[in-house]
């Protein structure tokens, strides 16, 4: 063979193989994933420490159960702080993180990276500048979001929203809705979207944004944990936390909403179903 054909089968060769792994390496080995069959201690997981799970269809658990698999597979977790991270901390933090994805494609969370998990709420130092001033401060957190892929978990919390399934607060469903959030590049309460949907979308937030901070200026109980009115990207996160965890009050507080909400996750969470298009 000559030196040319050599050459030439060598470059279709590696054109072939990066086409592969560019366009189909993931998916195929998603699938050959998902063939593995779906670890029984994990289910027992997800029954403790995921509460939704238990209210889903069968076929809703399956979807989960899968979501769940590619989840841990692909991402990684590391250990903070002389945490030590087992099964139950992992299927945990993917379940509830999952949930989002239940009627959504799971290539929305490929951007997500590692997970870094504290055993309790953390110190972390902060810098602000205005002008020539600047300024530090030490805050306690519970968890945090990245736009490039990292996500922080305090442990303690999470156990939190496991343990009070129709409270307040999930920090995984806060900080992973955040993630989503990031899709168009930017945390800014408005994720992915586009025409009607888009214009829906402002119009209706804005709307409920406006009356939360009606709400806190005069002084009366807000229909939200008041976290949400610091910021838009946080509104959107507090909100997600309301619907997957306070769905009745959401939707009692504010339909248009709840509405919305069920449009984007494309699930119903007081039925837990499916939201018809």
């Amino acid at each position: 063979m000559s030196a040319p054909l050599v050459f030439a089968v060598i470059a279709i060769a590696l054109i072939g193989g990066s086409l592969f792994y560019l366009f189909f390496y993931r998916n195929w080995r998603r699938r050959r994933e998902l063939q593995q069959p779906f670890p029984a201690l994990w289910r027992h997981h997800l029954q403790e420490n995921v509460p939704l799970y238990n209210r889903l269809s069968d076929s809703h658990k399956t979807r989960l159960e899968n979501l769940v698999q590619l989840f841990i597979s692909e991402k990684e977790f590391y250990e903070c702080a002389g945490f030590e991270i087992d099964d139950r901390v992992r299927v945990t933090i993917a379940g509830h993180a999952c949930l989002l994805l239940l009627e959504r494609g799971f290539y929305e969370y490929d951007d997500v990276k590692s997970i870094l998990v504290y055993p309790d709420i953390y110190r972390v130092k902060d810098t602000e500048s205005d002008g020539l001033v600047v300024s530090a401060s030490d805050e306690t957190r519970a968890g945090e979001a990245w736009s490039h892929g990292r996500v922080i978990l305090a442990w303690s919390q999470c156990e939190q929203a496991s343990a009070n399934p129709h409270g307040p607060h999930n920090v995984i469903l806060h900080e992973f809705a955040h993630q989503l959030d990031y899709l168009d590049g930017t945390a800014d309460g408005a994720p992915p979207l586009s025409g009607d949907e888009a214009a829906h979308w402002q119009k209706t937030m804005t709307e409920a944004w406006d009356h939360l901070q009606h709400r806190l200026e005069h002084h009366h109980k807000p229909w939200l944990d008041p976290y949400g009115a610091t910021e838009p990207a946080e509104f959107f996160a507090v909100l997600t936390e309301a619907f997957y965890q306070q769905p009745q009050h959401l939707k009692r507080e504010q339909p248009d909403v709840y509405a919305a909400l069920c449009r984007f996750y494309r699930i119903d969470p007081e039925h837990m179903r499916a939201c018809l298009p």
